[in-house]
């Protein structure tokens, strides 16, 4: 007949069509429920170990902050030592010459009040020395008068030498020497003086520093005065005697 077209049928081959179409729609939400599984898998094993991460982070946060704490304390209380340290010293620094012009209006009476028949003139008063914390440091201080009732002033030079033994020798240091490198340091080994009545050295009846070398053993101070229109004069001090 004109039109028709016959075709063989294949019942084997529709059935793998079939079929192939059905694996195909349930390839699609397998595939779709397999993706959620293995990403909610691979999720959870990022939140599993993101735990303990978390949990050593927060461990040093804290141990960070218990060091910024502890630091906070210790500069407190270093800046709590300073202020009182500087506290001392001014205290320090106000009683010496309160001391100072103390010592000052008395050698004045002294002075005026002294008897005709002493020999007037300059006094060697005292060579203080103290101890301080650290071994060979010593603080030191001399203090000079005049016995009269003249206003003119008296002056002169200081020539300071410390007499000790070191190694089994007598040894003689000159004062100057043993103040090089520290803050009073003397810048000769003659020093000048002027005053009226009472001078002390260093100034304003501070003390200053000395340092004695390793192994000398300091026994006596000498304090030489050679004063303008006066005969020199020479006192001895034991280590550590101050009249």
């Amino acid at each position: 007949m004109a039109g028709w077209e016959v075709r063989p049928s294949n019942p084997a081959r529709a059935r793998r069509a079939r079929l192939a179409w059905w694996l195909l729609l349930l390839a699609v939400p397998l595939a779709f429920y397999g993706g959620s599984w293995w990403q909610a898998r691979t999720t959870q094993g990022l939140v599993d170990g993101q735990q303990p991460l978390q949990a050593q982070v927060l461990e040093q946060e804290q141990e960070l902050e218990a060091l910024r704490q502890r630091l906070t304390v210790i500069s407190s209380g270093e800046k709590v030592a300073q202020q009182a340290n500087e506290q001392s010293r001014l205290t320090i620094k106000l009683l010496e010459e309160q001391i100072y012009k103390q010592q000052q209006d008395l050698a004045f009476y002294k002075g005026v009040l002294a008897p005709a028949t002493r020999r007037e003139g300059l006094r060697i008063r005292t060579f203080e020395v103290q101890a301080t914390d650290s071994p060979g440091l010593f603080r030191y201080k001399i203090l000079l008068s005049r016995v009269g009732k003249s206003d003119k002033p008296l002056e002169g030079k200081l020539r300071v030498t410390v007499a000790g033994q070191r190694a089994g020798k007598e040894v003689a240091l000159e004062l100057a020497t043993l103040t090089e490198g520290l803050v009073d340091a003397l810048p000769g080994q003659a020093i000048p003086f002027a005053f009226k009545h009472f001078q002390a050295i260093p100034e304003a009846g501070r003390f200053a520093e000395l340092r004695l070398p390793d192994g000398f053993v300091p026994r006596e101070v000498k304090v030489a005065a050679e004063v303008q229109g006066e005969k020199p004069l020479l006192r001895t001090f034991k280590w550590g005697e101050e009249e």
